[in-house]
C-alpha cells in the first residue's frame, strides 16, 4: 500500500487522486488517500494575513501535509505547486512536476457577461493579492471583494445556489469570481467559466496550474521510478524559471506577482509583473536558448528578476530582494 498525502479539499483530492491513479498504473500498488487539515483550509483570515503569520510568510497550505510526510504517515504527498515554498526543504525533495494543466485565471460572471460587460460598482470576488490588484489595474470601476472558501462556496455565491452536495444553500452577493482554470478543469466545473483571463495581460501565480510531487529524499524503489516516469521535463524547467523570480525577490507565494514561462523552439521565454495593492505595476520579459545556458531557468529568472528591481518593483510591493 503506497499512501499519498493530500489536502481534504474536493479540489486537493481530486488532483492527488490523478496522481494515485498514475502512480497506481506505473507500480501495480493500490494507493490510498491520506486526508490532512491544513492552517490555511481552517483560517478564514484573508490569505496575505495569514502568509504573513506563516514561518517565512510562506507555506499555509504546506506545512501540516510535509510534517506528515516526515513523520513518515505517508509515502509521498502532492501539492498545488503555486503554494509551495520556494526554499527548498533539506530533508524533502520534488519528485516530480506532471504536465502542467491551463496556467489561466478564469472568471465566473453572473449571466455569463464578461469583466468587461459588468457595470460599474459590481462586486468580484477573489482572495489573492494578485488578482486584487490586477482587478484594480484593468477594471478600477469594479468593486474588489476578498473572498476565502472552497470552489464550490466561491462559485455559489454568483451563481446562487449550492454547486455541491457538501455545500449548503448560498446566496449570490457577488457579480463574479476569479478562479484558477486548472481547478475547475479538475473538479469537472468548465461549465461555469464566462471568461479565460489571457496570460499576456493577465499574468498567474509563479506554478500555476502545475502539481508537485513531494517525497522524503532517501526515496527508492517502484515508486521512485514510477515518479520519475510521471515527471514531464519542459513543465518542471518553465516553473522553476518562474518560481526563481519568486525566490529571488524575496517574495511570497501570496505576493502580487503574475510570471510564466514557456518553451518553443527550444528557447524559453519569461515575463513577470509586480503589482501594488491599487495595481500600479513594473514588468519584464527575457527569452534564451535552453542550450546555451548552464541553468536556464536560473539564469532567465535572475535577467527578469533584476530589471524588475531597476524598474521600481520594490516600491510597489513589499520584496526582501530589494535589500
Amino acid at each position: 500500500m503506497i499512501r499519498l498525502g493530500t489536502r481534504g479539499s474536493a479540489l486537493a483530492l481530486a488532483q492527488s487522486q490523478r496522481v494515485a491513479d498514475s502512480i497506481a498504473a506505473r507500480t501495480g500498488e493500490e494507493v490510498e488517500l491520506v486526508r490532512i487539515t491544513t492552517h490555511g483550509d481552517t483560517s478564514t483570515e484573508p490569505l496575505a494575513s495569514i502568509s504573513r503569520e506563516a514561518p517565512g510568510g510562506v507555506g499555509v497550505f504546506v506545512a501540516a501535509v510535509r510534517e506528515e510526510l516526515l513523520a513518515e504517515e505517508c509515502d509521498l504527498v502532492v501539492h498545488s505547486l503555486k503554494d509551495l515554498p520556494t526554499t527548498p526543504h533539506p530533508k524533502l525533495l520534488v519528485a516530480a512536476v506532471p504536465k502542467r494543466a491551463d496556467a489561466r485565471d478564469a472568471a465566473v460572471v453572473r449571466g455569463g457577461l464578461t469583466l468587461a460587460d459588468l457595470p460599474a460598482g459590481a462586486r468580484v470576488g477573489t482572495g489573492s493579492p494578485r488578482r486584487q490588484a490586477q482587478l484594480r489595474r484593468r477594471f478600477p470601476e469594479l468593486e474588489v471583494v476578498e473572498l476565502r472558501g472552497n470552489v464550490d462556496t466561491r462559485i455559489a455565491r454568483v451563481l446562487g445556489r449550492a454547486a455541491s452536495a457538501g455545500v449548503g444553500a448560498v446566496e449570490p452577493d457577488l457579480d463574479a469570481v476569479i478562479l484558477a482554470a486548472a481547478g475547475l478543469e479538475r473538479l469537472g466545473r468548465e461549465e461555469v467559466i464566462a471568461e479565460h483571463l489571457g496570460l499576456d495581460g493577465w499574468p498567474t501565480a509563479p506554478g500555476q496550474g502545475a502539481l508537485a510531487v513531494e517525497t522524503r529524499r532517501d526515496l527508492s524503489g517502484p515508486l521512485k521510478k514510477a515518479l520519475l516516469g510521471i515527471d514531464h521535463a519542459s513543465t518542471r524547467l518553465a516553473v522553476e524559471a518562474e518560481r526563481a523570480v519568486l525566490r529571488r525577490l524575496e517574495a511570497g507565494c501570496s505576493a502580487p506577482l503574475g510570471a510564466h514561462a514557456f518553451i518553443d523552439g527550444g528557447m524559453m521565454f519569461l515575463a513577470a509583473r509586480v503589482y501594488s495593492s491599487e495595481g500600479e505595476q513594473a514588468s519584464s520579459a527575457h527569452a534564451l536558448y535552453v542550450d546555451d545556458a548552464g541553468d536556464a531557468a536560473e539564469e532567465l529568472a535572475t535577467r527578469v528578476a533584476d530589471e524588475l528591481l531597476a524598474n521600481g518593483a520594490a516600491d510597489l510591493a513589499p520584496l526582501g530582494g530589494a535589500r
